[in-house]
């Protein structure tokens, strides 16, 4: 008398006693090392045919991370002057690459996060360091922007909607996410209204301050998983905070005569005049302290979540003449290129360049003043060249002065 025939997988051929488990289907059987092997090439090929761009954040190489002068270097390419700046980012960006790699030791020494706070003028580059330097990360990095936000309970954006939006750059990876970079735009916006703590609700001003406070230093937060308004009956995704870096940028209009203020506020005898002979009233910005911060509107509490504080310069005219050419992505070599996808050789004269330049010195709009001025001088170009035989186009400086004499006529 035989015994009882053994099931075999179908696919390696060992029997259930070769096996740690046997799955049986209809009129086949797979092993648990067989079907582990099947789901791996199954996650591998469907990875690849559904988002093939998508970034690995899981495989972080430390050896592959730029150093900080590598970052400066590649921020240059972008973004003219502004070297403080790009210091102090290329400094926190290679410092939150170092925090999330640090392994658990004995020393007992756990290397904390120092978010950055950067304050200049409209124009002068806050928005491009951040867009230049999420194209060389590899960890998930979002800009938002704060004048959306509102305390909890009014119309508006809660702040946990930072995090819903840094979690589907992450393609909803909680762990890349935790270990990512938000930058918060516009953060000047949300400054209370006066010096003195508010009595009745400043729903997107102080309220919302509060309510970043926990994000910028570190806990525990319930994020919608589809982001917008809290509900109770929904399910959240529980996000760690700790160790993003916060990064915030903010004009604060108006902050130099705050710093004038300091720094004329003892002023008494002699030697306080040559003191005060001393300070760069073209740039007071250099001079920015946390104290400023306090008197424009920002609480004593988010001052101390943002420990390192860092100004940008006001752009002056050579530093805009550089901007219009030498960028990767300058607004000359973007014209070209736009001219050049019609087949139409473009080119700028010299003194055109000087004009534009005048012209955005005038406006007190910084970089942005720029690119009105050039698109107001192109406008009539853009429209006319494509349609024309003749696949050459110089711009003088007097073509540029009759576009923007014609567009200031018509704004009258």
């Amino acid at each position: 008398m035989t015994g009882k025939k053994k099931n075999r997988c179908s696919f390696c051929g060992r029997n259930e006693d070769e096996v740690a488990m046997l799955l049986t289907g209809l009129n086949a059987f797979i092993c648990d090392e067989c079907a582990r092997q099947a789901e791996r090439i199954v996650r591998e090929s469907m990875g690849s045919k559904a988002n093939p761009k998508k970034t690995d954040f899981a495989s972080l190489d430390m050896t592959d991370i730029p150093k900080p002068h590598d970052i400066k270097a590649f921020l240059d390419q972008y973004v003219i002057g502004q070297d403080s700046a790009k210091r102090y980012l290329s400094v926190a960006v290679y410092n939150h690459y170092k925090r999330i790699a640090q392994k658990a030791d004995n020393d007992g020494v756990e290397i904390e996060k120092s978010n950055i706070i950067m304050v200049g003028a409209t124009g002068t580059g806050k928005t491009l360091l951040a867009r230049s330097i999420a194209k060389l990360l590899k960890v998930p990095f979002t800009i938002v922007d704060a004048t959306v936000f509102t305390e909890a309970g009014y119309v508006g954006e809660d702040v946990e909607s930072i995090l819903s939006r840094l979690l589907q750059v992450a393609d909803f990876d909680v762990e890349a996410a935790e270990r990512g970079i938000v930058f918060i735009d516009e953060i000047d916006k949300i400054a209370r209204k006066q010096d003195n703590p508010s009595i009745t609700r400043d729903v997107s001003g102080e309220g919302v301050q509060q309510g970043l406070l926990k994000l910028l230093e570190g806990s525990i937060v319930n994020v919608p998983p589809k982001g917008g308004r809290k509900h109770p009956d929904q399910d959240y995704i529980h996000v760690d905070t700790r160790n993003i870096l916060f990064i915030c940028g903010g004009a604060f209009d108006g902050i130099e005569r705050k710093i004038a203020q300091r720094l004329n506020t003892h002023v008494v005898g002699y030697d306080s005049v040559q003191n005060q002979q001393k300070i760069d009233t073209k740039d007071l910005m250099k001079y920015i302290v946390p104290q400023d911060l306090k008197s424009f509107g920002l609480i004593p509490e988010i001052i101390g979540r943002l420990p390192v504080l860092t100004y940008l310069t006001p752009l002056d005219r050579d530093a805009l003449r550089k901007i219009l050419t030498e960028p990767k992505n300058s607004l000359v070599r973007q014209q070209i290129k736009l001219f050049a996808m019609d087949g139409i050789t473009l080119s700028f004269d010299d003194e055109a360049l000087d004009f534009i330049v005048d012209k955005a010195v005038e406006y007190k709009l910084g970089a942005r003043g720029l690119r009105s001025i050039m698109e107001t001088i192109m406008i009539e170009a853009q429209f006319s060249a494509p349609s024309r035989d003749d696949k050459t186009l110089t711009i003088t400086r007097s073509y540029a002065e009759q576009q923007i004499a014609k567009s200031e006529r018509m704004n009258k």
